[in-house]
């Protein structure tokens, strides 16, 4: 694939990490050689296939650049999961990054295998580490353990531990919950919708102001609480909101409280959506502010459809090539893609020309049928076509309604195991799927979706485009028929070959969380029963859960 590094590291020599042995686990900065600069040591590495790696959730960072920061670090693996800990050794230019579950570190080496991560324009490598879990000294590593700190108790709705001697060397009070913004290199528009989008995951975003001043686009933004302000600038301070260029700088405000009269494209109070426009200020659509002043669950936060009537993305290495107007609301990028993106930490693969078929490779031939590829693959995108290769069986060209969805599907489904096979899925070079020729019998290898129902993208705006997440074991179902029970759903799915390991009803008993044992089942349990006919023209949805219970 065009634009991917050819060396991207996604397995590893047996001890390749050594440096974490010894004295390193109680003194992170201890024994480095500042003779081996930017991962030079990488030469020792043998870079292996990734599924012959034995997975854990410490990942191996190499040629990281020297001015690095530990929030940059964590940042990277914030879209995939909960970050438990971090190892900077920088004067290798390496990091050791825990994720909380192996099922994420996963995610996240499968998402950087198709999308070359790069921190400060600088492309970096990831790969599994030998150790299953990672020890260090937190009175030698109080920075890092305060940003992880800091960071963490963002992403788990909390707030950093108060008392800990960690947190209070390296984080002050925030003086303030008003922040002051300001946008260097601002190459592609920032507009209020976009600062309110990515500052909201660290907490409800009261009001914003935006202005321009010394020829600078300036925004000050007030959080309901001083503590999400302090967090967000932690973790947002010289992030870059498009690639390479958007560079956010945060201070706090002297003020501690925002007056806003008028609620549009410059100023909004999202606390008060009666505000009037002001003269000659379009409107504020009273649903759109409605929607924005509730907490999000990803970086770039709930987008109503057409918010954003022209939005740019870099989608690629390139300078000329990465940009991408993309009309109405943002593509139905996963949680983690436009997370990625929205910091500036990744460029997505391909532009705008780029093709929207998947090569599907190492699939159970006995197994696999076009209607359980479209099942699965489904899940990230409006699957057009799909056909299983008449030569090689155990290979498949999956079409998806655009490019953006391709990415999707193959980021999160890469190296997934599907009837007991690990799969491979990459771009491929085909720009459409064809079908056979009118009366020739292809023994039903290919199929058109093109009408389906069972489109989960279909309709904009679709609430599906904010629930989009990796495989897990624990499974979201909904449009339950009011007369089943929950021993009559444990049955159905322990019929699929799995064990239910939890189950848990919502409160009106139209949906309910399913866990199996391993996401293998789960995956398996989604293909046999999304639109299973429950009875009374009730077909039961299937999706994967960022939940557990």
């Amino acid at each position: 694939m065009d634009g991917i590094a050819s060396d991207v590291a996604v397995g590893v020599k047996r001890g390749s990490d050594e440096l974490l042995s010894g004295s390193l686990y109680n003194s992170p900065n201890s024994g480095m050689s500042n003779g081996t600069s930017n991962g030079s040591d990488s030469k020792k590495l043998r870079v292996e296939d990734r599924m012959d790696a034995p997975p854990s959730r410490v990942l191996h960072i190499r040629k990281l650049p020297n001015e690095v920061t530990e929030t940059e670090i964590i940042a990277l693996g914030l879209p995939f999961g909960k970050v438990t800990n971090i190892l900077t050794l920088k004067g290798k230019n390496q990091a050791f990054l825990e994720l909380g579950t192996e099922e994420a570190a996963m995610t996240m080496v499968n998402y950087y295998t198709a999308v070359t991560p790069h921190v400060r324009n600088v492309p970096i490598y990831i790969q599994y580490s030998n150790h299953k879990e990672l020890k260090t000294d937190n009175a030698g590593n109080q920075r890092a353990q305060a940003v992880l700190q800091a960071v963490s108790a963002v992403q788990s709705g909390g707030t950093p531990t108060s008392g800990s001697t960690a947190s209070e060397s390296a984080l002050t009070p925030a003086p303030s919950p008003v922040l002051r913004i300001i946008i260097d290199n601002m190459f592609y528009p920032v507009t209020l919708d976009v600062l309110q989008q990515i500052f909201s995951k660290f907490g409800t975003v009261m009001k914003i102001i935006t202005f321009t001043k010394n020829n600078q686009f300036q925004a000050l933004l007030q959080y309901n609480d001083p503590v999400n302000a302090q967090q967000a600038k932690v973790a947002l301070d010289g992030q870059n909101i498009y690639n390479a260029c958007c560079t956010l700088r945060i201070d706090y405000s002297k003020l501690v409280n925002l007056n806003v009269k008028y609620n549009n494209d410059k100023s909004r109070d999202y606390t008060r959506p009666e505000l009037p426009a002001g003269d000659g200020q379009p409107a504020v659509d009273p649903s759109v502010a409605a929607a924005f002043s509730k907490d999000s669950n990803s970086l770039l936060g709930k987008i109503p459809d057409g918010v954003l009537k022209k939005r740019v993305l870099c989608f690629g290495g390139e300078e000329d090539d990465c940009v991408m107007p993309v009309a109405g609301a943002l593509s139905p990028l996963s949680a983690a893609a436009a997370a990625a993106a929205a910091a500036g930490r990744v460029a997505l693969s391909g532009h705008s020309g780029a093709s929207g078929v998947l090569l599907a490779s190492n699939l159970n031939e006995e197994m696999v049928t076009p209607q359980s590829l479209f099942t699965l693959f489904g899940v990230y995108g409006d699957v057009q076509r799909v056909k299983i290769l008449y030569n090689k069986k155990d290979s498949a060209l999956i079409q998806m309604a655009d490019a953006n969805q391709a990415q999707l599907a193959m980021s999160h489904l890469n190296g997934q195991k599907m009837y007991g096979k690990i799969i491979r899925v990459t771009m491929s070079k085909h720009q459409t799927v064809q079908l056979p020729r009118e009366g020739l019998d292809d023994q039903g290898l290919t199929k058109d979706f093109t009408n389906s129902p069972l489109h989960r993208f279909k309709k904009p705006g679709s609430k599906n485009f904010q629930n989009i997440f990796p495989p897990s074991a624990t499974l979201h179902l909904s449009n339950i028929p009011p007369d089943i029970t929950e021993e009559d759903l444990r049955v159905l799915f322990s019929n699929s070959g799995g064990t239910v390991k939890a189950f848990k009803f919502f409160q009106d008993h139209k949906m309910a969380l399913l866990q199996m044992t391993t996401v293998e089942e789960a995956i398996q349990a989604l293909i046999d029963l999304h639109n299973y006919n429950m009875g009374d023209n009730h077909h039961l949805r299937v999706s994967f859960s960022k939940s557990t219970i």
